[in-house]
């Protein structure tokens, strides 16, 4: 992210793809280049790492939101605060930013309720694929863009 990024969040409030009380844009302005190829690889997420092995995180769990966003929750939604966040999650895997709020949710939600070893592998899984794919687009992209510029 560019300094003072969070200041400048009300500046594109207008172009959140989001619905419900978080804030999201896919090709967000405020991102470097390299803070781009980071965010859409997936790569940005590693250091979080460092929150599992302290044991604030799990590798598979509701995505943390900002505690801003997250005091906008309704009741109904907190269930997802029974679990520690995770780096990836059903939301991750299951379209992102294309679903809507509620379907978020509901991802988490059941991921609350029925989590498993099995769940969390395959999660895991689809996760390092959806990396993978990313990273290689990501990288063609940057090298065909500067083979043009």
């Amino acid at each position: 992210m560019k300094t003072g990024s969070e200041k400048l969040q009300g500046r594109y409030k207008q172009f959140n793809e989001a619905d419900g009380p978080v804030f999201k844009i896919v090709d967000d302005p405020r991102l470097t280049r390299f803070g781009r190829f980071l965010a859409h690889t997936g790569l940005d997420e590693l250091p979080q790492l460092i929150n599992v092995l302290r044991g604030d995180m799990s590798l598979v769990g509701p995505r943390p939101l900002p505690l801003y966003e997250a005091r906008k929750l309704a009741k109904s939604e907190r269930v997802r605060e029974l679990v520690k966040p995770g780096i990836t999650s059903r939301w991750v895997v299951q379209g992102s930013h294309r679903l809507k709020f509620n379907e978020w949710m509901k991802l988490d939600e059941d991921y609350v309720k029925n989590a498993s070893f099995l769940t969390d592998l395959t999660i895991l899984a689809k996760t390092v694929l959806i990396m993978l794919k990313q990273t290689a687009r990501q990288t063609f992209n940057l090298l065909n863009f500067q083979n043009f510029s």
